[in-house]
């Protein structure tokens, strides 16, 4: 969007100086004013636009302008906001190869790799940044990498380090968390998970993990943290299926009735488990 009233004052201050380098300047001047109109509709398109239209915006901007490493790296974030994560790849994979582009967009691009499942390619370019790079991305991504090895030392360790690096730690807690229900470390991955419930309350993922470890356990009552009615119905849900997985079939058919009469509306997944609950019985 342009905004006349720093164009106008501009325009007279060049026009006034009379010479025939004016219209230059004036190019000039105009110039500045688009690079940050340009500027601020890019920040808007990178935080609060809806991510499709930041998508077209940055390719159609990419495509004009090949070279401008920042429209580049814009397109790969949208892409990845957008959830079209194998087209994110392809357009950081793009985007790293400039000679422009920083070790913070391969920190981005093993991100991307991450959640496209390419976990050797994730490695291979976090193995390749610097150490000197020590940002809370670069140890997010690290530790839930040294997750998928099952290098579970590694991984306390860069969980740690990026915990120190956030002031919004709800997600690292999670994941560690979940780190240790993998590991079969369910009493402490509870104390994650309710950590990561302490600082972001309505975060569902963590209190559907943190119904699952309590399950492993054999713990079926419900945990005390704020939830709505269908929150309610799901972790019910999901702490039959566990009892159900445990061999527990009375426990997990008396939670899967609880769930379905819990929900305000008609729970098809928690109905069709009980039929074959009873189908199997």
């Amino acid at each position: 969007m342009r905004h006349p009233i720093f164009l106008l004052p501009a325009l007279v201050a060049l026009a006034a100086c009379g010479d025939r380098g004016g219209d230059a300047e004036v190019a000039r001047a105009l110039d500045d004013i688009n690079v940050i109109d340009e500027t601020n509709l890019n920040d808007v398109m990178m935080t609060v636009a809806d991510p499709g239209e930041a998508v077209s915006y940055f390719q159609r901007a990419s495509d004009a302008n090949p070279e401008r490493v920042d429209l580049r790296r814009g397109l790969a974030q949208s892409l990845v906001r957008a959830g079209r994560i194998p087209e994110a790849v392809a357009a950081y994979t793009q985007l790293v190869a400039l000679p422009a582009a920083t070790e913070e967009d391969r920190v981005a691009y093993a991100g991307a790799l991450i959640r496209n499942n390419s976990w050797d390619r994730a490695e291979s370019v976090l193995d390749a940044i610097p150490p000197t790079v020590e940002t809370f991305d670069r140890y997010r991504f690290e530790a839930m990498v040294a997750d998928s090895n099952e290098e579970w030392s590694r991984a306390d360790s860069f969980y740690e380090t990026a915990l120190g690096l956030t002031t919004t730690p709800a997600g690292v807690l999670n994941n560690w968390g979940y780190s240790n229900l993998t590991r079969g470390n369910y009493a402490e991955a509870e104390r994650f998970f309710a950590d990561a419930l302490r600082h972001e309350p309505n975060m569902f993922t963590a209190k559907n993990n943190l119904v699952l470890a309590r399950g492993a356990q054999r713990n079926y009552d419900l945990p005390v943290i704020p939830m709505t009615q269908v929150e309610r119905a799901q972790l019910l849900y999901t702490m039959a299926l566990t009892a159900i997985k445990q061999n527990d079939l009375n426990i997990g058919r008396s939670l899967l009735q609880d769930a379905i009469d819990t929900h305000p509306q008609h729970f098809e997944e928690a109905v069709r488990a009980m039929r074959a609950l009873d189908q199997g019985a």
